[in-house]
């Protein structure tokens, strides 16, 4: 009798080579002696005069412009919101009239640049002296002075609050149109009300579209309120401007506004990048939870963790 033999061979494990990527590399290198000459520019250029600036970044005039601009960020950016709600919400009503008015508001505001808002605002009493409440084509029961009631703050929410509302608009509405129509329909089934389907359906799905670019509406919001400098509103660009008429140190005195709003604007992504990742739970894509600070500050992702960027050999 012939024993058969019946030999297995144990396949060998395969090892995964990483990609080298040497074009990304070199690119690195390149930019980081090209940064730490800039860096080293900056650092040792005797104009700047960083003595001064380190004297007047914490100056009190300074901190209170700081303070006017975040009051309003914070408020202009709520008008915004809530109108842009409201607006949106009314430009895909199927009443024609409340999206004609949506459409018109949105034309008006976007169509004009921001500057002539504020002005417009601010001088509102060339064309209204006076401003009342009463009934239509009938008796007016109690008026004010308008320049007394529209001071310098209350043109500047005015202004910066009603013209960021026509950009949310169309920020939320495109959010709305991306949550699927079967949505709608599942909801209508159920006899779900419109407006308790858009609170309680369409809103929550929407938001992961609405926030970034509402994050990044907010960090614009931050740098706009300068322009309020034109209506003689006092903030951080107007403290600067005001110091340096003073005593002629302009190019610190714009540094120190300068270091304030990056300082800001950093806080500002961060709460922009926990939020993102709080409305995105459950996602598919995990882009958000991958994205690190140094992304989302200098556009550049380090690493290739999870990125497939592997080759077996």
């Amino acid at each position: 009798m012939t024993e058969t033999r019946q030999v297995t061979t144990q396949p060998e494990d395969i090892r995964a080579v990483p990609v080298r990527h040497y074009g990304r590399w070199i690119a690195g290198v390149v930019i980081l002696f090209l940064a730490a000459i800039v860096v080293r520019s900056v650092v040792t250029n005797a104009n700047m005069q960083w003595d001064v600036v380190g004297d007047y970044l914490f100056d009190d005039r300074i901190l209170r412009g700081l303070q006017n601009t975040l009051i309003l960020t914070v408020i202009s950016m709520l008008i915004g919101v809530v109108g842009g709600v409201v607006l949106a919400v009314m430009r895909l009503s199927p009443n024609p009239l409340a999206a004609g008015a949506a459409a018109t508001y949105i034309w008006l505001f976007r169509g004009t640049p921001l500057i002539t808002q504020l002005v417009f605002w601010n001088f509102l009493a060339l064309f209204y002296p006076r401003l009342g409440l009463g009934v239509p084509f009938g008796p007016e029961f109690v008026s004010w002075d308008t320049n007394s009631l529209i001071s310098p703050f209350t043109a500047a929410l005015l202004g910066l609050g009603l013209n960021e509302a026509a950009y949310m608009a169309e920020i939320v509405r495109g959010g709305i149109l991306s949550v699927d129509a079967g949505q709608l329909e599942a909801a209508s089934a159920l006899g779900m009300s419109r407006a308790k389907t858009l609170r309680r359906i369409v809103l929550p799905q929407a938001m992961r579209v609405i926030i970034p670019p509402t994050g990044n509406e907010t960090i614009a919001m931050l740098k706009t309120t300068s322009l309020v400098v034109t209506i003689g509103y006092f903030e951080l660009m107007t403290s600067a401007q005001q110091i340096y008429a003073q005593n002629y140190r302009i190019a610190p005195l714009l540094i120190v506004a300068a270091l304030w709003y990056l300082f800001m604007t950093s806080i500002l992504t961060l709460v922009q990048m926990q939020i993102e990742r709080r409305f995105s739970r459950g996602s598919s894509r995990q882009v958000v939870e991958r994205t690190t600070w140094a992304s989302r500050l200098l556009g550049f992702r380090f690493g290739n963790r999870g990125d497939g960027g592997g080759a077996a050999r």
